[in-house]
């Protein structure tokens, strides 16, 4: 069997670009990596910088609120890996409107925040979940003595981009109420898709969620000078910590919600 893939989406900034990179640079395998637009652009940035082979890197054309192109995406890859499998997942859509009052909730913008941070993953599953290894599918695992031997999770693993403040029983401040409803239900999926790849795959294939903590990305500009320095991470730094979550977790903390530091997050 060929070597197995790596699927990062979104990739084109942020989190999911510095997640590419880093996969690029710590492992062999080849990575399809997503963007809405601009995929020339998504690519170069990707690659500005790094000494690896660039024909390891395909940028496909996917919006998470558009499930035709998920749908086409999906079919793409299967066609160029119809004898192997997805070994990582990391999927990170998200936007956020803090919305820090009840009278500030506006339909418009909970119903993208829920499209994307929600529907976008389960979309992203639906159509990316069955190329995880089943039951009999024999696993990937680099030589022993390859740099990268190490540098991927033993079980194949499909990671949603969770947050802390997706957590109930975490919640005290109250607020962000569609950003907090779509994570929290993001944690939902987690465990419903990992579920899912108990019965197919056992102990080959799982589903769990990452905190990244706050990272130095769009998504949280506004709250950039209100962060401790310590607390504000970037996103390179980020990337790392959760691809190391993501290996050490392991088969024994499937279907729950990691954070950065490897802590899990309650539901």
């Amino acid at each position: 069997m060929p070597p197995p893939w790596i699927f990062t989406s979104p990739a084109s900034r942020g989190i999911g670009l510095h997640l590419t990179r880093h996969l690029l640079r710590t492992t062999p395998l080849p990575i399809i990596a997503t963007a809405r637009t601009d995929l020339d652009g998504a690519r170069a940035r990707i690659l500005d910088g790094l000494d690896v082979d660039p024909h390891r890197l395909e940028i496909l054309q996917l919006d998470v609120t558009d499930e035709s192109t998920i749908a086409h995406a999906a079919a793409h890859c299967r066609a160029r890996f119809s004898d192997t499998y997805l070994h990582l997942a990391f999927c990170t859509p998200g936007i956020l409107h803090p919305e820090k009052a009840p009278s500030q909730i506006e339909y418009a913008t909970a119903l993208q925040t829920l499209q994307t941070n929600t529907l976008g993953p389960m979309l992203l599953a639906k159509h990316f979940l069955h190329f995880l290894p089943r039951k009999a599918t024999t696993l990937y695992s680099a030589p022993p003595t390859s740099p990268t031997a190490t540098a991927l999770p033993a079980a194949a693993t499909f990671a949603l981009m969770s947050a802390r403040v997706g957590s109930i029983a975490d919640n005290a401040a109250g607020g962000w109420y569609s950003y907090r409803a779509s994570k929290a239900a993001v944690n939902q999926l987690v465990r419903s898709f990992d579920i899912y790849l108990r019965q197919s795959a056992g102990a080959k294939a799982l589903c769990l969620g990452l905190h990244p903590g706050t990272v130095r990305t769009g998504l949280s500009r506004d709250f950039w000078k209100s962060t401790p320095p310590e607390k504000l991470f970037e996103p390179e730094w980020a990337a790392g910590k959760l691809v190391e979550v993501v290996r050490g977790v392991g088969v024994e903390g499937r279907g729950r919600c990691w954070d950065w530091k490897g802590e899990e997050i309650p539901p």
